[in-house]
């Protein structure tokens, strides 16, 4: 008995990850299946498995991100020319996360850090509440995994790049949840 039990719960992880389409036939009939659509299908959508991440042009963030990017925004504090500042913002590019980055260049920039961070420090990375000085690949990484971001290799990589002095380079806002369509969808 339990072996079936495992084998149910084996066989439904996978599906969870499986591709599906959602397509329209020529009778207007819309299908959700496993398998590739034919050739005569109308508004093909391949979903990947994550929730409202689908490949006809949505951006929609998973939710483990959108709830993550909710409780402990991601803040890096950087100069610029400095190597340690490039690596910690390759590391968040790399990993998929959203973040503002704030170029300490001038004396409003260097108070905020002071009060934010309590020195003068860069690289200096806030999640949430935790304030990191300094960078250690290992550190961040454990800081974001505690905070609920998605593991290294789940989200697409980013190319946030290195704001000018003086500038802070804002965390893009998610895009609006996909357009439901449908019989059974809300009218606008």
């Amino acid at each position: 008995m339990r072996a079936v039990i495992a084998a149910a719960l084996l066989a439904t992880s996978l599906s969870a990850g499986a591709q599906m389409y959602r397509w329209t036939d020529s009778t207007g009939k819309t299908h959700y299946t496993d398998t590739a659509p034919p050739a005569s299908a109308r508004d093909v959508e391949r979903r990947d498995g994550m929730e409202g991440n689908t490949s006809s042009g949505s951006t929609a963030e998973p939710h483990a991100l959108q709830e993550a990017r909710k409780k402990s925004p991601v803040k890096l504090y950087s100069t610029p020319g400095c190597e340690a500042c490039d690596a910690a913002r390759s590391l968040l590019n790399a990993r998929g996360v959203p973040f503002t980055e704030v170029s300490v260049a001038d004396a409003d920039s260097a108070a905020d850090l002071k009060k934010t961070v309590g020195s003068n420090s860069v690289p200096a990375l806030i999640v949430g509440g935790t304030v990191q000085r300094g960078f250690e690949e290992g550190l961040y990484q454990r800081t974001l995994d505690a905070a609920g971001y998605p593991k290294p290799g789940i989200l697409p990589a980013r190319n946030q790049a290195e704001p000018k002095p003086g500038e802070t380079a804002a965390q893009p806002q998610p895009d609006e949840a996909p357009a439901v369509r449908g019989p059974y969808a809300p009218r606008r």
